[in-house]
């Protein structure tokens, strides 16, 4: 049996659609309005924040089509979240200086840890770390 040929539950195919439309419907009422909104204006950094939650949004839409190919999507979005935790929300916390923005975006962050049991480990372990990686240049006849 090749790697492809190990198929994936169709109920863990839902549970990570159910991951992707949460984060897409989410993060679509939170965010599409003001980004349609011609008159919505922001500082540099909140702005690029908000493009790049926005093209999130709407990538993790497309995971609703096709769960396993989308994947890195949700990896980026569980390596961010806990990056953030372990080095801004978790010194603050530890030190007693967390302000209620940390704590709000804390709050917010935290349900990402439910992805950790909704991702096929597995199915990442042999398409992710054991499959043979792709060339980095193409091989000519003679060296195969």
């Amino acid at each position: 049996m090749t790697l492809d040929e190990i198929a994936i539950a169709p109920w863990r195919l839902n549970l990570l659609r159910v991951g992707y439309l949460v984060i897409g419907v989410g993060l679509a009422a939170t965010l599409w309005p003001r980004m349609l909104d011609p008159e919505a204006a922001w500082p540099l950094m909140s702005g690029v924040v908000k493009s790049m939650l926005t093209a999130l949004s709407l990538l993790a839409l497309v995971g609703l089509r096709y769960p396993l190919q989308m994947l890195p999507i949700l990896f980026w979005e569980l390596g961010w979240k806990l990056i953030w935790m372990i080095r801004v929300a978790l010194p603050a916390w530890s030190s007693g200086a967390m302000d209620a923005d940390t704590a709000q975006t804390l709050a917010e962050c935290a349900p990402i840890l439910l992805y950790v049991a909704i991702i096929p480990w597995d199915h990442v372990w042999r398409h992710y770390v054991r499959r043979r990686a792709e060339p980095w240049r193409r091989q000519t006849s003679s060296a195969r």
